[in-house]
């Protein structure tokens, strides 16, 4: 893959105010992309546009929450206003950890709307769009490793993020006969400010590098490079994988 492999492409990101996808908007500009960058918070999208142009990208910021409907479509638009999208990542998210049997319904939909209807409502809006255009496009949803096994304590975002699997692996049958790939990348636990706070408790960290094979907490620019792939001609061939990029944990 060339150095600027997205020369002339223009992405949209969700979630590019922090953490993950905020690494992948940066990963994509250096990689010649224009990027939208979509959060709820238009001070860090600013910041993050701010960072991009600085480095010679070019990047604009759209502030809405892609959990509703109008909201999410109302950005795709926005996107589309600013040149033909040809990438789309899905990176918005969140977790709410806690026992099954004492976990509040509100949070179970919190983190299923964060999770899985956004990547639902975002990818249905880019898909119409790169549909009537007829010209193909990339897909990539931020998935988990959580995707693919379980864990305690997590069962909304286990199930949310198996979901948003089983979701790209039926919109890359159903979109690859138009040129659409459809995939996901689904990191371990990754050092983002989401998961900082996780770590402060000592057996909860002990506990994930026991279960890493590579024996440490993954950084964000070792899943930005995945996304990159993904969404460059050179994954033309790739379509429906999920993507682990997560030190081993799902090969025990």
């Amino acid at each position: 893959m060339t150095a600027r492999a997205l020369e002339g492409a223009h992405a949209l990101v969700t979630g590019a105010g922090r953490g993950i996808g905020r690494g992948c908007a940066l990963a994509l500009a250096e990689a010649g992309a224009t990027v939208t960058l979509v959060a709820r918070s238009r001070d860090e999208l600013e910041a993050v546009a701010d960072e991009i142009g600085s480095r010679g990208g070019r990047a604009w910021a759209v502030a809405a929450d892609v959990t509703d409907a109008h909201e999410a479509e109302n950005a795709v638009s926005a996107a589309a206003a600013h040149g033909e999208l040809s990438v789309c990542v899905n990176s918005a998210g969140t977790n709410r950890t806690g026992p099954t049997h004492e976990y509040d319904v509100g949070d179970f939909d919190l983190v299923v709307a964060a999770n899985l209807r956004s990547t639902f409502l975002v990818c249905r809006a880019v898909g119409r769009l790169l549909l009537e255009r007829g010209s193909g496009g990339r897909i990539v949803n931020i998935s988990s490793q959580m995707g693919a096994v379980g864990y305690p304590g997590r069962a909304a975002y286990c199930a949310s993020k198996h979901a948003v699997n089983g979701l790209t692996k039926a919109l890359a049958v159903e979109w690859a006969p138009h040129g659409i790939t459809v995939n996901a990348v689904a990191p371990t636990f990754i050092r983002t400010p989401l998961t900082e706070p996780m770590f402060e408790n000592e057996a909860f960290a002990a506990d994930v590098l026991r279960r890493l094979p590579v024996g440490r907490i993954g950084e964000v620019d070792e899943v930005t490079g995945a996304v990159v792939f993904l969404a460059s001609p050179d994954a033309g061939l790739i379509t429906g994988h999920v993507l682990h990029v997560d030190g081993g944990w799902t090969a025990w």
